[in-house]
């Protein structure tokens, strides 16, 4: 049995991308960490958990997809994005892939383990299903003529002989099985990010665990009431508890422009159900680069004072580099990337960094 296998918790293993395993993995990163985390490295820690290449790129994801390709005018911010990464991280840019995408690349070895128990289980059931129909030339599970072919015509040019059928027919079943799991990549970027906040706010404020809560409902946090019978009990992505402040925030790898009315929706539920009448925090914490979207979070307005508290990106240096000089084909872009540039210099736009200072010194 290999060390993966002996490690691994059963239950864990069935939910591979679950909160358990999640944090499982996450508590196993940071103690094969030599040094302790501190507000300074934190952004490292994410990145190298979170953090993956575009595979149609090849470059450290920081945009959608389709508009960071050659050419256009995010696939220089993306080459930026990725040179600064690089140089922050100490690697050489051909070997980012191999340093960041942990917690996924982690997570990913364990849905093998549990695939593998699986479908060791249900073979010999298979064989026994099939066996009526052995002379007909049914096809093998998994196989796909279309994928197959493509490959194969990419490839015979270059091959001294032909595979037999079961080899392409295998090669087409892990091509699936990749993209497969990919798409459950938006899943454990989601709640993932939370679980990985949860844990450098704990390790690098020094905070004891039950203050800071991922995914809690809001009636748990002190002082805020249950939501009335027959309503929706609100969640939180991360809450963080202290005698002289509660923080609730709402953290997001990257922003989708039709959920940013959500963040306003959610801050009235919030002031709704506070029970007290005294101040809480709230804070978006997020990694995205689109600067008008970014710009909106700095600027929205509750009863003519800002909304958020604090509008946290995992490293302010990583978007000025990112933005760089303004491109002539992308004017009103430039003029977002300006503003957000303002927001960072004025300190309405703050780094990690200094998020957790200001967590650690309360």
């Amino acid at each position: 049995m290999g060390e993966t296998e002996e490690f691994l918790p059963q239950d864990a293993v069935q939910k591979a991308f679950g909160a358990q395993n999640r944090n499982r993995l996450i508590d196993q990163y940071f103690v094969d960490r030599p040094g302790p985390v501190t507000p300074a490295n934190a952004w490292q820690h994410v990145y190298q958990l979170l953090l993956w290449s575009d595979p149609t790129t090849g470059l450290a994801h920081c945009y959608e997809s389709d508009k960071c390709q050659p050419g256009r005018s995010w696939y220089a911010r993306s080459l930026a994005f990725h040179d600064w990464v690089c140089r922050g991280l100490g690697v050489a840019p051909a070997d980012l892939a191999h340093t960041i995408d942990w917690l996924f690349i982690k997570v990913c070895a364990d849905l093998t383990v549990a695939k593998l128990r699986k479908e060791a289980g249900l073979a010999e059931k298979a064989v026994a299903q099939r066996a009526p129909y052995a002379s007909l030339g049914f096809p093998e599970p998994g196989t796909d003529p279309e994928l197959g072919a493509m490959v194969q015509e990419g490839l015979t040019p270059y091959l001294a002989q032909q595979p037999p059928a079961d080899v392409w027919n295998l090669i087409s079943q892990r091509a699936r099985q990749y993209l497969a799991v990919q798409n459950k990549r938006k899943n454990l970027v989601g709640e993932g990010f939370e679980d990985v906040l949860a844990q450098v706010v704990r390790r690098a404020c020094d905070a004891p665990a039950d203050t800071v809560l991922a995914r809690a409902l809001l009636y748990e946090i002190p002082g805020f009431n249950r939501a009335k019978r027959g309503t929706k009990e609100n969640k939180v992505d991360l809450a963080i508890i202290r005698p002289s402040m509660r923080t609730i925030v709402t953290a997001k790898w990257s922003v989708r422009a039709d959920r940013e009315k959500q963040f306003t929706t959610d801050y009235e539920d919030y002031n709704k159900a506070e029970a007290e009448n005294r101040k809480f925090q709230y804070v978006f914490v997020t990694n995205e680069f689109d600067p008008a979207r970014l710009m909106r979070a700095c600027e929205t307005l509750s009863s003519n004072n800002p909304m958020f508290d604090h509008v946290v990106h995992i490293n302010t240096d990583a978007l000025k580099a990112t933005y760089g000089p303004a491109q002539e084909d992308d004017r009103a872009a430039a003029r977002s990337m300006q503003r957000v540039i303002e927001f960072i210099e004025s300190g309405r736009l703050i780094s990690l960094e200094r998020w957790l200072t200001l967590i650690a010194e309360h």
